[in-house]
């Protein structure tokens, strides 16, 4: 006999009569598969509804919100917060078949969404056209739309091209009580009202579920140009950063890897990255293909700073992915070497790169915990895995985490540039936040959710009543 709780018969009639018996998982097998994301926490809803429209979410929300069922929305479960793990108590809303692209409009530079499409579904679509939807993050291959706008996930081509909040004109969603609200608009320009579109964007389904998006395509560059640039230290690293920053080419890519990262990798796989490298730079250029090699070499002239060791631009697709070899493989590095790491999506301003990079090695020699970064130069967001080496290190490397935290604050920085807070940076939140500004977003909840029903426990500190 399962020992995890059940669906009433009364809420499982319920949900059927709303999404169908084929659209209802109530096996305790089959919700165990719903109820955890790319963190390590783990929750077993009482049922998981799969919907395929807004008439049908707005239902289910009605019919929660009446019932004090909590809710929590899903896509792919590819974040890696705890975002999307599930009360016990509540119901998993997954749109995974809500996934069609409704159309695209070349005309107006727009394409309107399900949100369960593919992001790489997405943009191999609109790429018919000649377009791109900039945000890209390295889980584009399984990673929805929906979850891209839950998380604000925006990948390298921020840097250039900005992140879901800049290249989403209006959405569809339905709020805690089941009211469907339509915000923004079809246009580039609008201010009508208050900006709800980016409100909700990034607020990780606790204001409303969203059940159609209008985005903003860009039109695909004519060319791109790779190229990768070694270092001798950090300093030197950051210092071409904020070189490249400053000069008019505004590169689609910058990313970087510290030498742990460079030693990780060295240690996993002989890419011919030599020992003297203290820091790697990928940079990428796009633009006409009349214009691309200067831009390049525009970027290349900043770069060279004091401590440059060797700049190499490809121009060949075997060329690019020989360049990019080392930052790919340093995920399965990391895997390898640290089944538990800890990835924290930090970000201080790129002025502070060298110094947070440096503070870093230090927290990793007075933990006692190995500590690697890479991450997207260009707008300061950084990855910092910390590598636990067995299970006894963990609780030790849980602490490490919150020092990281302090030291990204003190920095002018801010605690997720992209993966959210979800369960996992909660606590930490009242750190970066004042307790009025926290005190308004709790007030803005109850407004979209009066019941408290969407995603609970999550994104915001606990209010006084929940402690």
């Amino acid at each position: 006999m399962s020992t995890h709780p059940q669906l009433s018969t009364p809420h499982r009639c319920a949900l059927i009569e709303i999404v169908g018996a084929d659209n209802l998982l109530t096996n305790a097998a089959d919700r165990w598969c719903y109820g955890y994301d790319n963190s390590r926490r783990q929750g077993v809803p009482l049922a998981v509804a799969f919907v395929t429209s807004t008439a049908q979410v707005q239902q289910l929300l009605s019919y929660c919100h009446a019932e004090r069922l909590p809710v929590t929305a899903r896509g792919a479960g590819t974040g890696t917060t705890g975002a999307t793990v599930p009360e016990s108590d509540g119901i998993v809303i997954a749109f995974q078949r809500m996934n069609q692209i409704i159309t695209i409009d070349p005309a107006n530079r727009l394409a309107r969404v399900q949100p369960g499409v593919i992001n790489a579904q997405l943009q191999q679509a609109v790429g018919l056209y000649g377009f791109f939807w900039p945000p890209d993050p390295t889980s584009s291959a399984v990673c929805t739309i929906g979850g891209n706008l839950a998380h604000n996930s925006a990948g390298p081509r921020a840097v250039k091209y900005g992140t879901p909040r800049d290249n989403t004109l209006g959405l569809t969603a339905v709020t805690g009580d089941g009211t469907v609200i339509r915000t923004g608009v079809m246009t580039t320009k609008g201010v009508v009202g208050y900006d709800l579109t980016r409100l909700m964007i990034g607020s990780e389904g606790t204001l409303a579920l969203i059940t159609e998006a209008t985005l903003k395509l860009t039109p695909a560059p004519a060319a791109r140009r790779t190229i990768q640039i070694t270092y001798a230290d950090i300093h030197a690293a950051a210092a071409a950063v904020a070189a490249i920053m400053a000069q008019p080419i505004t590169p689609c890519a910058l990313e970087f890897m510290d030498a742990a990262a460079i030693a990780m990798v060295r240690e996993y796989s002989d890419l011919g990255i030599g020992a003297e490298v203290g820091a790697l730079l990928m940079v990428e250029v796009d633009g006409a293909v009349e214009c691309v090699d200067g831009a390049a070499a525009a970027v290349t002239a900043a770069a060279q700073v004091a401590g440059m060791l060797v700049a190499r631009v490809a121009t060949t697709a075997d060329e690019v992915a020989a360049l990019w070899k080392t930052r790919k493989a340093l995920s399965p590095a990391l895997r390898h070497v640290a089944p538990k790491k800890i990835n924290e999506d930090v970000v201080v301003p790129v002025a502070q790169m060298a110094q947070f990079v440096e503070r870093l090695a230090a927290l990793g020699r007075e933990w006692g915990i190995r500590i690697v970064t890479f991450g997207h130069a260009g707008n300061g967001n950084i990855h910092v895995n910390v590598l636990p080496a067995a299970e006894y290190e963990f609780a030790r490397a849980r602490e490490c985490v919150s020092a990281i935290f302090n030291t990204v604050i003190e920095l002018g920085g801010t605690l997720s540039g992209e993966h959210g807070v979800g369960i996992e940076k909660r606590e930490f939140i009242d750190r970066e936040l004042t307790p009025a500004a926290v005190e308004m977003m709790w007030k803005i909840k109850q407004q979209f959710d009066p019941r408290g029903i969407l995603n609970c426990g999550k994104t915001l500190p606990m209010s006084e009543e929940m402690r």
